[in-house]
């Protein structure tokens, strides 16, 4: 059995002892069945491992004694993904829960013309990441950003390398030709896909137009599919 992963952003290193948060302590003691001396790990999603034992288990107020700590250096590979806010919300939390499974370092939800869409449920979101994050024994979250415009995505973004994923006839370059950056924007456009004008301005903005292949992908698909081919590891 694998150890117990927890998330919780308070730890830092030097610490000796920790309390877990209620919901942590709940779910150690009352799902997992975790009792005095269990070991589990915590990490604050910024880059630090905490390896404990239970010293006080209780279900609202768990203590933790810390055994050893590590400090965990952020993966080389920066992925920046901007990506169209969905009407599926289903969709675009399962989105959001691969794309953090596989490392990514920002997700941008995107307002593009064409992009519709539901309220964005900011922290039903930051959650999935969290459990994302935990579930693949990650210790680095990805930064949820607040829905942006289109626009202002382009205009705020600086990376070394920046691509667009879009449907579009015209020159593109295939995606199993570009060498990944280190340091790299990933768009990806709503159902619709992006308009002209939109592509325009992403070329304008140094934006390359990649082709992701013979069919046309579902967002959330062709977002797995080019962090798949992108990432470096």
């Amino acid at each position: 059995m694998s150890v117990p992963y927890f998330y919780e952003p308070l730890v830092a290193p030097g610490l000796t002892h920790f309390t877990l948060s209620e919901e942590s302590s709940k779910h150690a003691i009352q799902v997992l069945r975790l009792q005095e001396g269990d070991r589990l790990d915590i990490t604050n999603g910024k880059g630090d491992l905490l390896e404990a034992t239970i010293q006080s288990a209780d279900k609202k107020n768990t203590v933790v004694k810390v055994q050893q700590q590590k400090s965990i250096a952020a993966p080389t590979q920066k992925i920046i993904l901007g990506i169209s806010v969905l009407k599926n919300a289903t969709r675009l939390e399962w989105l959001f829960e691969k794309a953090t499974e596989m490392g990514v370092t920002q997700i941008v939800p995107i307002i593009c013309h064409r992009t519709i869409h539901e309220r964005f449920k900011m922290e039903r979101m930051q959650g999935i990441l969290q459990s994302a994050m935990i579930q693949s024994q990650q210790v680095w979250l990805p930064q949820l950003s607040v829905p942006q415009s289109f626009h202002h995505f382009l205009q705020n973004t600086q990376t070394t390398q920046k691509l667009i994923a879009h449907c579009e006839e015209s020159e593109k370059v295939n995606i199993k030709n570009i060498t990944p950056s280190s340091d790299m924007a990933l768009l990806i456009g709503p159902e619709g896909d992006f308009t002209p004008d939109e592509i325009q301005a992403a070329i304008l903005a140094q934006y390359i137009p990649i082709h992701l292949g013979p069919t046309r992908l579902r967002t959330e698909t062709a977002g797995i599919f080019a962090l798949s081919v992108l990432k470096i590891f």
